[in-house]
């Protein structure tokens, strides 16, 4: 019996996804070495070969204005440094490039978006705030113009200090669902959290709402089974897969969906850092004490949330969505009475515009006393470099709290890179000691406010398909400061004298830096 076990835990082994994965790419690995060997005697033609498609490759990405400066450099120097394979592994591994077709069905998001992401009083709402905030307004008018992301109020905002607050608020919300409910995520994980949702979400379908899961594939790699949609499905729950995985060498899987998002009858939604697995509640330790936030809309501003989830979903499943059967007010039971602005966005990485980061960077700009920043990864470029540092030049308090227990090593040691120049320049960067924090957050001047899922790096602001909600005077915000000062007195503070290292650590980490934006 025993030995039937072991057998039977082997061949689960071998046939775990990841396992598959790993070998398919070794496989591949190895042809490609042994064509290069039985090809070695055309070696000097080779040689001349590749030379030449590095070269035509740097010039092409010297003049490719829509890349970023940080991400040219890295690939510059990786490729005049590797002469005989650099430009190769441009051509594989580069992922800026989509196929005519894959481009076109990609940008069916930002069509859907376009279309269906307007509101009835936008126009009363932007010249309401003009005559109040003309920075304000400013901020808001590039997201509606920009990111087809309407400003609102009549919407309430809640907001989740910790993973487990939101946890226990999106049970109490799910269990009211009468019509639909939505849910897209980057990581799902069996555990306590996903299997306390995907219980009443079973119990939800079964008695008429229409329920729907879209998920990233890489993102739940680890965490979830091969084919786990199909057994979804199977339980009347509708569900895609974002971007399969292929195991190929190739750079077509950069492009992932890293949102998180959650519709419930189109009057309520929730957003922020929070993923489907029992480390984001911390129900097991797993870098320490996981710090997180995330939001719950009621209201009017939900409209923005759902139109995202359909857009993606539309896409995914390939179908021509029927938006109306979803349109705001349809089910909401009440008004809310308005309370500030509110203005959900998404931020699409083929539409050639940073919008996380331009919402980061102008909430940087309009500062005028203070800048409270919470980001798992701080791996940013020129542009926010040089805003970080001009406003806390200027005068402005400048507060960043990274984590102390990182999640990746190597991605830990480039943020730690970028302590010097922000410290230098009179920026204040802490450590959260007690573990990892995977909060998302800014608060500026008690007034403005964002919460969502882009990090500070590169692949979040621009490789990722993301999202988040902007503020202004909404009460939450005080809330969201005094969480930052608590997590502040939990936090320590990073000093250039504690920071010096050894040299060899120092290039270590100017390595890591500039090939930041290929990680």
């Amino acid at each position: 019996m025993k030995k039937h076990r072991n057998v039977k835990g082997l061949f689960s082994y071998l046939y775990n996804r990841t396992v598959i994965v790993g070998i398919s790419i070794l496989m591949q690995a190895a042809v490609l070495v042994l064509m290069l060997w039985r090809f070695s005697q055309y070696f000097p033609a080779f040689y001349v070969f590749s030379v030449i498609v590095s070269v035509l490759e740097v010039l092409r990405l010297v003049n490719n204005n829509r890349s970023n400066p940080g991400y040219k450099i890295a690939w510059i120097i990786l490729i005049m440094g590797l002469p005989i394979f650099g430009g190769i592994f441009y051509l594989l591994f580069s992922n800026k490039r989509l196929s005519a077709r894959q481009r076109r069905r990609m940008q069916s998001i930002n069509e859907k978006v376009r279309q269906y992401g307007t509101f009835e009083f936008q126009e009363q709402l932007d010249r309401q705030l003009e005559d109040q905030c003309p920075a304000a307004a400013r901020q808001s008018r590039y997201l509606s113009r920009t990111a087809n992301s309407p400003l609102y109020q009549n919407t309430s905002v809640e907001y989740f200090p910790l993973g487990e607050y939101k946890f226990a608020r999106m049970v109490e919300e799910l269990e009211k669902a009468e019509h639909f409910i939505f849910l897209e995520y980057f990581i799902i994980q069996e555990g306590k959290m996903w299997d306390t949702i995907l219980e009443i979400l079973k119990r939800k379908a079964a008695q008429g709402v229409e329920v729907r899961l879209l998920y990233d594939d890489v993102g739940c790699l680890l965490t979830l089974p091969y084919h786990y949609d199909r057994q979804l499905e199977k339980a009347g729950i509708q569900c895609c897969v974002f971007n399969p995985f292929v195991p190929l060498l190739n750079a077509r899987m950069n492009n992932r969906d890293h949102r998180k998002i959650c519709v419930i009858d189109g009057w309520v939604g929730f957003t922020g850092g929070i993923n489907l697995a029992d480390e984001y509640i911390n129900e097991y330790e797993k870098h320490g004490h996981w710090k997180d936030t995330a939001v719950m809309l009621k209201g009017d501003a939900v409209w923005s949330l759902t139109v995202l989830f359909l857009s993606m979903w539309s896409h995914v499943r390939g179908v021509e969505e029927d938006f109306s059967r979803f349109s705001p007010g349809r089910y909401q039971p009440r008004a809310i009475p308005p309370k500030g602005y509110v203005q959900p966005y998404g931020d699409d990485p083929l539409d050639g515009e940073p919008v996380g980061e331009t919402v980061y960077i102008d909430l940087i700009y309009n500062a005028k006393k203070y800048i409270y920043i919470c980001t798992p990864y701080l791996i940013v470029d020129h542009e926010m470099v040089l805003a970080l540092t001009a406003a806390a030049k200027s005068g402005v308090d400048v507060r960043i709290i990274t984590p102390h227990v990182p999640d990746k090593w190597y991605v830990h040691a480039v943020t730690r890179a970028y302590y010097p120049v922000l410290i230098q320049a009179g920026v204040k960067v802490y450590e959260y000691t007690p573990g990892f924090i995977h909060a998302k957050s800014f608060v500026v001047d008690g007034e403005y406010a964002t919460v969502g899922t882009i990090n500070m790096d590169y692949r979040s602001l621009y490789l990722h398909f993301e999202c988040g909600v902007w503020m202004y005077k909404t009460p939450c915000i005080q809330q969201m400061e005094e969480d930052f000062m608590r997590t502040l007195e939990q936090s320590g503070e990073v000093s250039l004298d504690s920071y010096r290292m050894t040299w060899w650590k120092q290039l270590g980490r100017g390595i890591l830096r500039v090939f930041a934006p290929l990680m």
